[in-house]
Protein backbone atom coordinates (compact mmCIF):
# COMPACT_ATOMS: atom_id res chain seq x y z
CA UNK A 1 0.00 0.00 0.00
CA UNK A 2 1.51 3.39 -1.10
CA UNK A 3 -0.62 6.52 0.33
CA UNK A 4 0.08 9.79 -1.81
CA UNK A 5 -1.16 12.96 -1.45
CA UNK A 6 -2.82 15.39 -3.73
CA UNK A 7 -3.20 19.20 -3.40
CA UNK A 8 -4.65 21.06 -5.86
CA UNK A 9 -6.76 25.12 -5.08
CA UNK A 10 -9.15 24.62 -1.80
CA UNK A 11 -8.92 20.60 -1.58
CA UNK A 12 -6.43 17.70 -0.44
CA UNK A 13 -6.56 14.09 -2.01
CA UNK A 14 -4.97 11.50 -0.04
CA UNK A 15 -4.98 7.72 -1.37
CA UNK A 16 -3.51 4.46 -1.86
CA UNK A 17 -1.75 4.22 -5.62
CA UNK A 18 -2.55 0.91 -5.48
CA UNK A 19 -6.23 0.68 -5.34
CA UNK A 20 -6.82 3.70 -7.79
CA UNK A 21 -4.45 1.76 -10.21
CA UNK A 22 -6.35 -1.39 -9.89
CA UNK A 23 -10.26 -0.39 -9.75
CA UNK A 24 -9.92 3.34 -10.75
CA UNK A 25 -8.13 3.65 -13.85
CA UNK A 26 -11.28 5.08 -15.38
CA UNK A 27 -12.19 7.63 -13.07
CA UNK A 28 -10.26 11.16 -12.75
CA UNK A 29 -8.88 11.76 -9.23
CA UNK A 30 -10.33 14.72 -7.90
CA UNK A 31 -13.35 15.83 -5.44
CA UNK A 32 -15.94 14.87 -8.28
CA UNK A 33 -14.93 11.14 -7.50
CA UNK A 34 -16.34 11.83 -3.98
CA UNK A 35 -19.27 13.09 -5.28
CA UNK A 36 -22.89 11.03 -5.13
CA UNK A 37 -24.28 12.81 -8.04
CA UNK A 38 -20.77 11.57 -10.27
CA UNK A 39 -21.77 8.18 -9.66
CA UNK A 40 -25.34 8.56 -10.41
CA UNK A 41 -25.28 10.09 -13.86
CA UNK A 42 -23.05 6.67 -14.54
CA UNK A 43 -25.65 4.55 -13.35
CA UNK A 44 -23.02 3.05 -10.78
CA UNK A 45 -24.32 3.48 -7.36
CA UNK A 46 -25.68 -0.25 -6.62
CA UNK A 47 -26.62 0.30 -3.18
CA UNK A 48 -26.67 2.29 0.09
CA UNK A 49 -26.06 1.84 4.04
CA UNK A 50 -28.34 3.24 6.65
CA UNK A 51 -26.64 5.75 9.16
CA UNK A 52 -25.30 9.59 9.06
CA UNK A 53 -24.54 10.52 5.78
CA UNK A 54 -26.21 7.46 4.01
CA UNK A 55 -23.16 5.74 3.19
CA UNK A 56 -23.07 4.49 -1.02
CA UNK A 57 -21.98 1.06 -2.93
CA UNK A 58 -20.42 1.68 -5.97
CA UNK A 59 -19.38 -0.34 -8.37
CA UNK A 60 -15.99 0.83 -8.93
CA UNK A 61 -15.34 -1.56 -11.87
CA UNK A 62 -15.92 -5.12 -13.21
CA UNK A 63 -14.41 -6.94 -10.34
CA UNK A 64 -14.67 -4.89 -7.51
CA UNK A 65 -17.23 -2.06 -5.20
CA UNK A 66 -16.39 0.96 -2.69
CA UNK A 67 -18.17 2.21 -0.10
CA UNK A 68 -18.25 6.16 -0.40
CA UNK A 69 -18.66 7.73 3.31
CA UNK A 70 -19.44 11.57 3.48
CA UNK A 71 -18.58 12.56 7.09
CA UNK A 72 -21.70 13.64 8.44
CA UNK A 73 -22.16 15.39 12.04
CA UNK A 74 -24.37 13.82 15.02
CA UNK A 75 -25.89 14.94 18.13
CA UNK A 76 -26.99 18.69 18.94
CA UNK A 77 -24.34 20.23 16.93
CA UNK A 78 -25.54 18.53 14.03
CA UNK A 79 -28.07 21.49 14.14
CA UNK A 80 -25.59 23.91 13.74
CA UNK A 81 -23.80 22.32 10.62
CA UNK A 82 -24.26 19.18 9.25
CA UNK A 83 -20.95 18.05 7.53
CA UNK A 84 -18.56 21.29 8.12
CA UNK A 85 -15.53 20.89 10.48
CA UNK A 86 -13.40 23.26 12.11
CA UNK A 87 -9.90 22.92 9.78
CA UNK A 88 -7.19 22.71 12.31
CA UNK A 89 -4.58 21.16 9.39
CA UNK A 90 -4.50 18.68 6.74
CA UNK A 91 -3.20 16.41 9.40
CA UNK A 92 -5.36 16.94 12.14
CA UNK A 93 -8.92 16.11 9.75
CA UNK A 94 -10.89 13.30 10.57
CA UNK A 95 -10.93 11.91 6.83
CA UNK A 96 -7.24 12.05 6.77
CA UNK A 97 -6.43 10.51 10.25
CA UNK A 98 -9.03 7.63 9.60
CA UNK A 99 -7.71 6.81 6.53
CA UNK A 100 -3.94 6.70 7.40
CA UNK A 101 -5.00 4.82 10.56
CA UNK A 102 -7.03 2.57 8.40
CA UNK A 103 -3.92 1.76 6.13
CA UNK A 104 -2.10 1.04 9.21
CA UNK A 105 -4.43 -1.71 10.66
CA UNK A 106 -4.96 -3.02 6.97
CA UNK A 107 -1.24 -3.55 6.73
CA UNK A 108 -0.60 -5.16 9.54
CA UNK A 109 -3.37 -8.03 8.00
CA UNK A 110 -5.92 -7.55 10.78
CA UNK A 111 -9.51 -7.85 8.98
CA UNK A 112 -10.60 -4.27 7.84
CA UNK A 113 -11.43 -2.78 4.37
CA UNK A 114 -8.96 -1.77 2.10
CA UNK A 115 -8.76 2.29 2.04
CA UNK A 116 -8.57 3.52 -1.47
CA UNK A 117 -8.81 7.72 -0.98
CA UNK A 118 -10.39 10.22 0.83
CA UNK A 119 -11.21 13.87 -0.17
CA UNK A 120 -11.02 17.07 1.66
CA UNK A 121 -12.01 20.29 0.68
CA UNK A 122 -11.40 23.39 2.54
CA UNK A 123 -13.99 26.57 3.34
CA UNK A 124 -11.44 28.76 4.95
CA UNK A 125 -11.79 28.04 8.75
CA UNK A 126 -13.76 24.59 7.92
CA UNK A 127 -13.86 21.93 5.73
CA UNK A 128 -15.90 18.89 4.47
CA UNK A 129 -14.62 15.60 3.68
CA UNK A 130 -15.49 12.19 2.39
CA UNK A 131 -14.00 8.49 2.23
CA UNK A 132 -13.88 5.56 -0.01
CA UNK A 133 -13.16 1.71 1.26
CA UNK A 134 -13.59 -1.58 -1.39
CA UNK A 135 -16.34 -2.82 -0.09
CA UNK A 136 -16.01 -6.78 1.08
CA UNK A 137 -18.09 -8.30 -1.06
CA UNK A 138 -21.59 -10.04 0.48
CA UNK A 139 -21.12 -8.62 3.61
CA UNK A 140 -23.99 -8.11 6.61
CA UNK A 141 -23.80 -6.30 9.59
CA UNK A 142 -23.95 -8.32 13.00
CA UNK A 143 -26.99 -6.62 14.09
CA UNK A 144 -28.85 -8.01 10.86
CA UNK A 145 -28.04 -11.13 11.90
CA UNK A 146 -28.90 -10.69 15.59
CA UNK A 147 -32.11 -9.32 14.49
CA UNK A 148 -32.83 -12.19 12.28
CA UNK A 149 -31.58 -14.60 15.21
CA UNK A 150 -28.88 -15.48 12.29
CA UNK A 151 -25.54 -15.49 14.78
CA UNK A 152 -24.93 -18.49 16.02
CA UNK A 153 -22.16 -19.63 18.70
CA UNK A 154 -19.14 -20.20 16.48
CA UNK A 155 -19.75 -16.83 14.76
CA UNK A 156 -20.12 -14.83 17.93
CA UNK A 157 -16.92 -16.67 19.18
CA UNK A 158 -15.21 -15.17 16.00
CA UNK A 159 -16.24 -12.14 16.63
CA UNK A 160 -14.73 -11.90 20.27
CA UNK A 161 -11.37 -13.27 18.93
CA UNK A 162 -11.38 -10.57 16.34
CA UNK A 163 -11.85 -7.89 18.76
CA UNK A 164 -8.98 -9.01 20.78
CA UNK A 165 -6.69 -8.95 17.68
CA UNK A 166 -7.42 -5.34 17.02
CA UNK A 167 -7.32 -4.17 21.23
CA UNK A 168 -3.25 -5.73 21.11
CA UNK A 169 -2.44 -3.73 18.16
CA UNK A 170 -3.95 -0.89 20.34
CA UNK A 171 -7.00 -0.13 18.88
CA UNK A 172 -9.28 2.08 20.61
CA UNK A 173 -12.85 1.74 18.51
CA UNK A 174 -15.04 4.81 19.80
CA UNK A 175 -17.92 3.39 18.31
CA UNK A 176 -17.99 -0.21 18.55
CA UNK A 177 -21.68 -1.35 17.98
CA UNK A 178 -23.50 -4.38 16.51
CA UNK A 179 -23.53 -1.96 12.94
CA UNK A 180 -19.58 -1.44 12.72
CA UNK A 181 -18.77 -5.51 12.51
CA UNK A 182 -19.63 -6.94 9.51
CA UNK A 183 -19.53 -10.52 8.36
CA UNK A 184 -18.47 -11.97 4.63
CA UNK A 185 -20.08 -15.08 2.96
CA UNK A 186 -17.17 -17.06 4.81
CA UNK A 187 -18.95 -16.21 8.32
CA UNK A 188 -15.78 -14.45 8.86
CA UNK A 189 -15.65 -10.84 11.18
CA UNK A 190 -14.62 -7.66 9.93
CA UNK A 191 -14.73 -4.39 11.47
CA UNK A 192 -15.31 -1.09 10.11
CA UNK A 193 -15.95 3.09 10.46
CA UNK A 194 -12.43 3.87 12.21
CA UNK A 195 -13.78 7.57 12.30
CA UNK A 196 -12.11 9.07 15.90
CA UNK A 197 -10.31 5.79 16.64
CA UNK A 198 -6.69 6.06 17.64
CA UNK A 199 -3.91 3.65 18.60
CA UNK A 200 -3.36 3.23 22.53
CA UNK A 201 -1.39 1.75 25.41
CA UNK A 202 -3.27 -0.98 26.89
CA UNK A 203 -5.84 0.47 29.46
CA UNK A 204 -9.55 0.71 30.46
CA UNK A 205 -10.63 1.53 27.45
CA UNK A 206 -10.85 -1.92 26.03
CA UNK A 207 -13.09 -2.59 28.97
CA UNK A 208 -15.31 0.54 27.85
CA UNK A 209 -15.38 -0.89 24.16
CA UNK A 210 -16.48 -4.34 24.84
CA UNK A 211 -19.22 -2.38 27.26
CA UNK A 212 -20.36 0.09 24.22
CA UNK A 213 -20.62 -3.44 22.01
CA UNK A 214 -23.03 -5.41 24.86
CA UNK A 215 -25.47 -2.28 24.88
CA UNK A 216 -25.83 -1.79 21.25
CA UNK A 217 -26.40 -5.85 21.14
CA UNK A 218 -28.91 -5.65 23.73
CA UNK A 219 -30.63 -3.47 21.09
CA UNK A 220 -31.44 -6.31 18.59
CA UNK A 221 -31.30 -9.23 20.99
CA UNK A 222 -34.66 -10.53 23.30
CA UNK A 223 -33.14 -9.72 26.77
CA UNK A 224 -34.60 -13.73 28.03
CA UNK A 225 -32.36 -15.32 25.16
CA UNK A 226 -29.37 -12.75 25.05
CA UNK A 227 -25.91 -14.67 25.12
CA UNK A 228 -24.53 -13.43 22.38
CA UNK A 229 -22.29 -11.16 24.32
CA UNK A 230 -20.98 -14.21 26.79
CA UNK A 231 -20.07 -16.21 23.31
CA UNK A 232 -18.37 -13.02 22.18
CA UNK A 233 -15.99 -12.99 25.57
CA UNK A 234 -15.17 -16.33 25.18
CA UNK A 235 -13.68 -15.77 22.12
CA UNK A 236 -11.98 -12.57 23.36
CA UNK A 237 -10.58 -14.02 26.54
CA UNK A 238 -9.78 -17.38 24.45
Amino acid sequence: MRLAALRKENWLILHDVDSLSDAGASHQLDPTLFEADYWRRQGLIVGEAPGRGSSLFLQASDSEQWVLRPYRRGGLIAKVSKKRYLWLGEERTRAFRELRLTATLYQQGLPIPRPVACCVTRFGASYEAALLTVRIPGAQALASLLAADEANEALLIRVGTMIKRFHLAGLDHVDLNARNILVDHHGEPWLIDLDRCRLRSQGQWQAKNLARLERSIAKFCSPLENTAMAHIYAGYHH
